[in-house]
């Protein structure tokens, strides 16, 4: 029986959580979540499509053609904070504090952070860190190391390391350096401009965070839209209260902090279906913040969001078309033959023995829901999830997998992960309204048994957090899934800072 204060339920009122909500989390604790069972990885040939070269041009005029009929918006998570991209500049840091610098900077486990005091004139925040000293930073790193890392990470300088990735400066130009932000809005104008010339964007953001997004917003748009000749649209969202897991001790206890108040965390990014399912469009792209580039290293980017636009466009015009066939009690077998190849969907077992009606219902029911075109680029060792063929209750589909809905100690499954050819750079294009322009309800498509549980500590207790499934996992596992190979040029994201030395987002002039 779950035993709660009248300070807790109060409590769990202001984030808009409903008890049993807390009562069946606490049972899955219990119980656990299954792991993902891959079947095999996804490749060309088979799972992911290669587009040939007129499929790529087709792709991208299909797209021209009719994407100015539509709404068309751009959703970015940018909750993140960038306290992770500087983890190895933090070590550092605590070690001058009892080494000088030249004792420090040769040995191999400081590699990063020598490369990054040696292009330190590179990055785009370079001038601003300057300001924060009266002589050169650059003369003495015996005597200004730890103060050039304070500078940069610390509230007395730009506090970088409090700030998400998307107010961070990025890439520098001759008129002036752009933040993460910034880039995403130039992404926009060049490939996700609705009718009437307006680019929607939405962006989700930490509420500790979004006066400074709105702040800076409102600086700078009246400049870009005079200069591009464009409208935005951009709104603002955080991740709802209500999306928040309760933690539990190592016995299923609810976990309570020294101030014996109960413990919720964020559900993770998978919480970010219930801002999407808020959203009106015809088409979404999703994208992460720290993957863009440079402006005239975005070509391929822009190209090949239009083919896989191009691409979701034709499979949905065509989906459309067989659900109206199929309501009208006829398109049968010309449905059979989309979903086996061109959704990637083997139905023969499962229709065989159903009678006309049957087939209609089921056949209805395989189109009828969200669609999701998922580019997908050559795995060159980037942590993350990637795309595989995965059994779910008798079916098999695609889907992206994370290491973390693997079992570890599954050898089977953990060389099929090993074997995957491809990875998941999070570059969506998404469908998410019905054959009569009725917004589904994303959340009926959730698989919310891939939900994974893990092990984290809080004033020095170990306790247990639920993630919720992930927004490109879980959370879309009953989409219909298109993945198509897009080139490694288009992938360029900001793990630590030192990825900003990068060919794709260094100067080149």
């Amino acid at each position: 029986m779950l035993e709660l204060t009248d300070t807790d339920l109060e409590f769990i009122k202001s984030k808009g959580i409903d008890i049993k909500q807390i009562e069946n989390q606490i049972d899955s604790f219990k119980i656990g979540f299954p792991f993902a069972n891959i079947i095999r990885p996804a490749t060309p040939s088979d799972g992911i499509h290669v587009l040939k070269e007129e499929e790529y041009k087709s792709g991208i005029e299909f797209y021209d053609k009719y994407s100015k009929d539509l709404k068309i918006l751009k959703f970015v998570p940018a909750s993140g904070a960038a306290s992770r991209m500087f983890k190895h500049l933090f070590e550092f840091k605590n070690s001058l504090n009892t080494n000088s610098y030249s004792d420090l900077i040769n040995k191999p486990e400081n590699k990063l952070s020598l490369e990054f005091f040696n292009n330190l004139n590179k990055f785009a925040f370079y001038d601003d860190l300057k300001h924060c000293f009266e002589t050169d930073i650059n003369d003495d790193l015996d005597k200004n190391a730890k103060a050039i890392l304070d500078a940069l990470l610390e509230s007395k300088g730009l506090n970088y390391a409090s700030l998400p990735k998307a107010l961070i400066k990025f890439h520098s130009y001759k008129e002036g350096a752009k933040l993460a932000m910034e880039e995403h809005l130039m992404e926009a104008i060049q490939y996700a401009i609705s009718k009437d010339s307006i680019a929607n964007i939405h962006f989700t953001v930490s509420p500790e965070h979004q006066s400074k997004f709105t702040d800076l917003l409102s600086k700078i748009i009246a400049d870009y839209e005079e200069k591009y000749k464009v409208k935005f649209n951009i709104n603002l969202s955080n991740q709802k209260a209500s999306t928040d897991t309760i933690a539990v001790d190592d016995n299923n206890n609810v976990f309570r902090d020294t101030n014996g108040k109960l413990l919720f965390r964020p559900g993770g990014h998978g919480a970010l279906i219930e801002n999407l399912n808020e959203l009106n469009a015809d088409l979404i792209f999703i994208k992460n913040i720290d993957n863009v580039v440079r402006d005239e290293k975005r070509q391929p980017t822009i190209k090949y969001k239009k083919a896989l636009a191009g691409f979701g466009l034709s499979l949905k015009k065509e989906i459309d078309y067989l659900l109206n066939l199929l309501e009208d009690g006829d398109g049968i077998e010309h449905s059979i033959s989309f979903i086996i190849n061109k959704l990637n969907l083997n139905i023969s077992s499962k229709i065989k023995d159903l009678d006309k009606y049957e087939k209609l219902d089921y056949l209805y029911n395989i189109l009828n829901r969200p669609l999701r075109v998922c580019g997908m680029v050559k795995n060159v060792g980037e942590p993350g999830g990637g795309p595989f063929w995965v059994e779910k209750n008798g079916e098999i589909r695609l889907q992206i997998v994370e290491s973390a809905e693997i079992d570890a100690n599954n050898s089977q499954q953990m060389e099929l992960m090993k074997q995957s050819t491809h990875f998941n750079p999070v570059d969506l294009v998404c469908f998410i309204k019905n054959h009569k322009g009725k917004k589904y309800n994303l959340k009926d498509f959730i698989d919310n048994n891939s939900a994974f549980i893990s092990k984290k500590s809080k004033d020095g207790k170990t306790l247990k957090a639920m993630e919720l499934p992930g927004l490109w996992n879980g959370a879309m596992a009953f989409w219909n899934t298109i993945f198509i190979e897009v080139p490694i040029e288009t992938f360029s994201p900001v793990k630590t800072v030192n990825d900003l030395l990068r060919d794709s987002h260094i100067i080149s002039y």
